[in-house]
């Protein structure tokens, strides 16, 4: 049987899992925000044309669509991290 902190521990690596996947969901809405801010200064530069809204609009919609659940994932994947330090510190040395 594995210990708590072995790498074989199912709740350790599905929240690893998890938190590659918020990285990668942080990662890309971010990345939706840059493309929505570049072709809003296109826009702005060059006059606004129908291409250059959609583009805005579409990455910011998609952007918050990624990056919100990617943001309130990698908080709880720190609180749950937080909360295994904590209870180890709480915890009685073994034998003792």
């Amino acid at each position: 049987m594995s210990s708590p902190s072995s790498p074989l521990d199912p709740t350790l690596a599905r929240r690893a899992r998890i938190a590659h996947l918020t990285q990668l969901g942080q990662r890309a809405g971010y990345g939706l925000f840059g493309v929505a801010v570049l072709a809003f200064a296109v826009g702005a530069v060059a006059g606004f044309t129908t291409v250059e809204v959609v583009i805005v609009v579409a990455s910011l919609i998609a952007g918050s669509v990624v990056l919100a659940p990617a943001i309130v994932f990698g908080y709880a994947v720190r609180a749950a991290e937080r909360e295994d330090r904590d209870a180890a510190r709480r915890r009685p040395p073994p034998g003792g």
